[in-house]
C-alpha cells in the first residue's frame, strides 16, 4: 500500500497554484482531495459534467472551485489569466461511459478542449494530461508505449487526437507536457453504477451482481496510485519527457473471475457466481491490460498497492462513509450540477445586453452554476443583433436568435426554449428590470424541487398610481380566470426542462406565457423581488399595448366576459318587462301626460352601446378562434448565431435545432 505520509511530501513540493480540471469526476476528486490535505492553493475546475456531488460531499471551498467550459478558449484563457496555475492536471474527459454518447461532443471536449488548455500552458511547470489504454483499441493486450494505436470508437479516437497533440506541443513547442494513458482505475468515489462499487455493495449483502464472461480481463489500478502517477509526473518533468505518453497500469492481466475469487475469499461470500456470456459495451475488448516499463524508467512510478489490498480498503471506505445512505442519492441527483438556459427577449435592448451578458455571467460563476445563455433579437431597430453577435464570438455558451420580424415577447421566449439545451430555463427581459442576481433564489427552489419558480414584483419603481393600476389588474385577472393565476408575477421565472416541453408543445398561436405557465400545473411557488426601472431608454410599453397585454390575459384564461354578457341580458330583459308594465301603468293612471323623445333616445343608445359591447367581446373571442385557425408559425428565424458561425439558411436553422436540441418537441 501506499505511504500516504510520503505522498503529501510529494503533494507539497508541487509547484502552485494548482489546476484540476474534470475535479468533479472521479479521479480529479480524489486528486482534489489529497492535495487539499497538506496545501490549499489548488482550484477544481468543473463545467460539463454530472458528478458535482463529489465536490460537494469532499466538503471543497466554494473559493476553489471554478467555472470553466474548456471547448471556450476565451474561458480557459480568463481563468489562466486570473490564477496563473504552475501546475496543471487534465482530467476532463468526455465519452468514456457508454452514456455519453454525443460525438460532437466527444471531440471538442477531449481535443478542442485539450488545445485550448495547452495554449494556455507555455509557461506552466507541468501539464499532466489524463489519457487513456483505449488509445491502443484493439491491441489492448500489454502494449508498450511505442506500440500500434489502434483506436476503434469516437473517444479512442479523440484521446488519440489529444496525445498526438501533446506530442506537438511538447517536443516543438516546448510545453511541459506528458500523456498518462489510465488502466482499469478503481477506489474511493468511483460512480455507483460500475464494476467494482457494485460488486463490493452485493458483496456487502454476501451475493454478486450480474456478471459477463469470467475470461475477460482487465488490468485494475487502485485509486491512490494513480494520484502518485500524477504528482510523480509533475514532479519528474524534464526537457527528455515531454510530449511523452506512459501507461499507468500495474502490468498485471486479472481475469472477472480471479476478481470475483478474490471477493468471494476475502469477504467470505457463500453463494456461487452466475456467469454470462456478453460483454459490458461494443468496443469492449477481452484482454485489455498493459506494460508499464517505460513510466518507471521515466517518471520513476510504480503501483504499489494489490488488488486485494485495494479492494479491501475500497470496502472499509463504503462502510465508513455509509455509501447506500450518502454515496448513491447524492449520485442519482442530476440537479446538483445542473445546466440552466437564460433565455432574454431583447427589443431595443442594445445598450442594456452586454450589462446584461456580465451581470449573468458574474451570478453563474459566483454560484457555480452551469449555463447556457440565449439572447433573442426579436427584429429590434437598434444595433441589438451586432452586440448579440460580438458576445457570441467570445463566449460559446451564448447563442444568438435573430427574428424576421417583431413577433412579440412571448413568441422570443418560445424561439428560445425550443433551442435551450438547459436542465432548466430562465426567462428574463432584455432590460434588466429581471435582475440575474435573483436567479440564486429561483435555483434553490427548484433544488429544493419545485418545478415552476416564478418573480413575484412586491414592488415595482413607478409612480404610485401606475403601481396600483398593475396591482389592481392582477387581481382583477386573478379572481376572473378559470385557473389560479399569480398575482404580481410576470414573465420572470425558472422552469424546469419537462415544464418547458410542455410549453413549447403547446398548439396555439396567441401565447400569454404566464398564464400557461400557471395552466399546465406542476409544483409552483413564488420569490418576492423589487422590480426595477428601465436602465437604459424608455420603455416600449404604453397605455395601448397595456391594455392589448391586458385583453389577451382575459381572453384567453376567463369565460367571465361573456357571462357577464348573459346576466346582463337576463337584467335587461328582466328590466324591459317592469318598463312595460309600468309604462302601461302611467297610460292608464295619466293618460293625458305628454312623453317626450329624450327617453327613446337614451334607451336606444344605451341598449346599442349593450349591443356594441356584447358584439366587441364576441369580436375578440371570435378573432382569437380566427387567428388560431391560421395555424401560422409562433415566430421566423432569420438567423442564428452559435460559437462564433452564423447559420442563415432554414436548412442549417433546422440543423442546428435538431443538433442542440434537449428538449424535444412533438
Amino acid at each position: 500500500m501506499i505511504d500516504y505520509r510520503e505522498l503529501q511530501d510529494k503533494i507539497r513540493k508541487l509547484e502552485g497554484p494548482i489546476f484540476v480540471f474534470g475535479a468533479s469526476g472521479f479521479i480529479g476528486a480524489n486528486i482534489i482531495k489529497d492535495i487539499f490535505s497538506v496545501r490549499d492553493d489548488c482550484y477544481a475546475i468543473t463545467h460539463n459534467t454530472n458528478s458535482a456531488w463529489r465536490l460537494k460531499l469532499l466538503d471543497v471551498p466554494s473559493r476553489n472551485v471554478v467555472h470553466c467550459d474548456i471547448t471556450s478558449s476565451i474561458s480557459v484563457k480568463n481563468i489562466f489569466e486570473e490564477y496563473k496555475p504552475q501546475t496543471v492536471f487534465n482530467l476532463a474527459a468526455y465519452g468514456a461511459y457508454s452514456k455519453q454518447s454525443d460525438v460532437r461532443l466527444i471531440y471538442e471536449t477531449n481535443v478542442n478542449g485539450t488545445v485550448n488548455i495547452l495554449d494556455n500552458c507555455a509557461n506552466v511547470k507541468a501539464y499532466i494530461h489524463a489519457g487513456s489504454s483505449s488509445e491502443y483499441g484493439t491491441n489492448s493486450a500489454g502494449p508498450r508505449e511505442d506500440d500500434p494505436l489502434e483506436p476503434n470508437s469516437h473517444y479512442a479516437a479523440s484521446k488519440v487526437s489529444a496525445s498526438y497533440i501533446i506530442q506537438y506541443y511538447g517536443r516543438f513547442k516546448n510545453v511541459a507536457a506528458v500523456n498518462l494513458r489510465l488502466y482499469s482505475v478503481y477506489g474511493f468515489w468511483e460512480e455507483p453504477d460500475r464494476l467494482v462499487p457494485v460488486m463490493i455493495e452485493k458483496a456487502r449483502q454476501g451475493t454478486y451482481p450480474n456478471l459477463v464472461e469470467k475470461d475477460i480481463s482487465r488490468d485494475f489500478l487502485f485509486i491512490t496510485d494513480t494520484v502518485e502517477a500524477f504528482v510523480d509526473a509533475a514532479l519528474n518533468m524534464k526537457a527528455a519527457i515531454r510530449g511523452n505518453s506512459y501507461n499507468i497500469c500495474t502490468g498485471q492481466k486479472t481475469t472477472l473471475e480471479q476478481l470475483v475469487d478474490l471477493v468471494r475469499s476475502e469477504f467470505r461470500i457463500n453463494a456461487v457466481p452466475v456467469w454470462g456470456n456478453m460483454q459490458n459495451r461494443k468496443w469492449d475488448l477481452k484482454d485489455w491490460y498493459g506494460n508499464p516499463e517505460h513510466t518507471t524508467q521515466d517518471i520513476g512510478w510504480t503501483a504499489k498497492t494489490s488488488l486485494k489490498d485495494g479492494m479491501r480498503a475500497t470496502y472499509n471506505w463504503h462502510e465508513e462513509v455509509k455509501y447506500v445512505d450518502t454515496i448513491i442519492p447524492a449520485f442519482s441527483n442530476t440537479k446538483l450540477n445542473a445546466k440552466i438556459s437564460a433565455i432574454i427577449a431583447c427589443y431595443k435592448d442594445g445598450q442594456a445586453i452586454p450589462v446584461m451578458y456580465e451581470r449573468l455571467v458574474k451570478m453563474f460563476n459566483e454560484t457555480k452554476i452551469r449555463y447556457e445563455i440565449i439572447f433573442v433579437n426579436d427584429c429590434s431597430p437598434d444595433n441589438s443583433e451586432e452586440v448579440i453577435a460580438k458576445i457570441a464570438a467570445k463566449d460559446n455558451n451564448v447563442i444568438g436568435i435573430t427574428h424576421s420580424r417583431n413577433f412579440g415577447s412571448q413568441s422570443a421566449f418560445i424561439s428560445g426554449m425550443e433551442i435551450s439545451t438547459g436542465d432548466a430555463v430562465v426567462l428574463m427581459d432584455g432590460d434588466l428590470q429581471d435582475p440575474p442576481e435573483i436567479i440564486p433564489a429561483f435555483y434553490e427552489k427548484w433544488l429544493e424541487g419545485y418545478d415552476v419558480v416564478y418573480g413575484k414584483r412586491v414592488k415595482r419603481e413607478m409612480s404610485f398610481f401606475m403601481n396600483l393600476v398593475y396591482k389592481g389588474f392582477y387581481r382583477i385577472f386573478s379572481s376572473i380566470s378559470y385557473i389560479k393565476i399569480p398575482v404580481d408575477a410576470g414573465d420572470f421565472s425558472m422552469m424546469d426542462k419537462k415544464v418547458v416541453k410542455e410549453l413549447i408543445n403547446m398548439p396555439e398561436t396567441e401565447v400569454f406565457l404566464r398564464g400557461l405557465r400557471a395552466w399546465v400545473g406542476f409544483k409552483q411557488i413564488g420569490v418576492d423581488y423589487l422590480r426595477p426601472e428601465r436602465m437604459f431608454g424608455k420603455s416600449t410599453n404604453n397605455w395601448r399595448r397595456n391594455i392589448g397585454w391586458a385583453k389577451k390575459a382575459i381572453f384567453s384564461f376567463s369565460f367571465v366576459p361573456l357571462e357577464m354578457l348573459s346576466y346582463l341580458g337576463f337584467i335587461l330583459t328582466g328590466v324591459s318587462f317592469l318598463a312595460i308594465i309600468v309604462q302601461v301603468i302611467l297610460k292608464i293612471l295619466y293618460p293625458d301626460v305628454p312623453h317626450g323623445a329624450t327617453t327613446i333616445i337614451v334607451l336606444i343608445l344605451f341598449f346599442g352601446g349593450v349591443q356594441l359591447l356584447a358584439v366587441s367581446i364576441l369580436g375578440e373571442y371570435l378573432s382569437k378562434i380566427f387567428e388560431e385557425t391560421k395555424d401560422r408559425p409562433k415566430f421566423i428565424r432569420r438567423s442564428v448565431i452559435f460559437k462564433g458561425k452564423q447559420l442563415n439558411t432554414a436548412s442549417e436553422i433546422e440543423n442546428f435545432k435538431k443538433d442542440n436540441q434537449v428538449i424535444k418537441t412533438k
